[in-house]
């Protein structure tokens, strides 16, 4: 069994618990967006620029590793035209559900983004890439992936974690690892409630972004959301605007 076969078993418990990120949104929040009143995360807290998406209807928009019904019905009610890809089936099903609840399509595909992405060249208008490459072991690889699939003039939207959570105890009082953070390669790091999580780099993931290819146009910052960090307003995350150059 991979890693990765572990931290889909992982999410799956996560949302049988109630997890935040795996809980669809109510009937009320899709009809507000359908209307205009609408947001989306790709970190805990800060909600993303709508100028960073420009006109959604119509577009062909990926949430990548952005199952659990959250975020895509939002672009959905918006008009774009969606797919998603998660591997976890759990999050997959939530995506379904909102869909035939709210009466619009959805494709939904199982897949583990660590590995080549199953779809055509210049596939995709936007790639709507929440909070989750800590969840694999190395991003370049994606980010090319991402880079080949967009198509010219095409958005890549990314929540990245800056590897701060990945050195302290659990109270966010004390430095306790190094980094890299990789269980992998240091089993004592791994701890089966939390799965195989990997911690990465300004260069891995800023730096991954421009050697695909991508120009940046927007980063920001933000915060847990909640503890020690968050109350001293330490930020853990960075979001990015990314354009595959004409």
């Amino acid at each position: 069994m991979s890693y990765q076969d572990e931290n889909a078993k992982t999410v799956t418990r996560w949302i049988e618990e109630g997890w935040q990120w795996g809980t669809p949104i109510d009937h009320d929040t899709y009809e507000k967006a359908a209307s205009g009143d609408w947001d989306v995360l790709l970190t805990p807290v800060r909600k993303v620029p709508h100028s960073w998406f420009g006109e959604l209807k119509g577009k062909k928009l990926l949430g990548l590793a952005s199952g659990g019904g959250q975020q895509i019905p939002v672009f959905s009610a918006r008009g774009a035209i969606c797919t998603v890809l998660d591997y976890c089936q759990a999050q997959l099903k939530s995506e379904i559900m909102v869909a035939e609840r709210e009466g619009y399509e959805v494709r939904t595909v199982c897949a583990d983004m660590s590995k080549p992405l199953p779809f055509e060249d210049e596939s995709f208008d936007i790639i709507f890439h929440p909070v989750s490459n800590c969840y694999i072991e190395e991003v370049r690889p994606l980010f090319r992936e991402c880079f080949r699939i967009l198509k010219k003039g095409g958005i890549l939207l990314c929540g990245l974690d800056n590897g701060i959570n990945y050195i302290i105890n659990d109270d966010e009082t004390e430095i306790v690892n190094a980094l890299p953070f990789n269980p992998l390669k240091n089993p004592e790091l791994y701890r089966e409630d939390d799965g195989y999580q990997f911690s990465h780099t300004f260069a891995e993931q800023i730096g991954g972004q421009i050697e695909a290819g991508f120009t940046l146009t927007d980063v920001d910052e933000d915060t847990n959301g909640e503890g020690r960090l968050h109350e001293l307003n330490i930020p853990t995350f960075w979001m990015t605007r990314a354009v595959k150059p004409f």
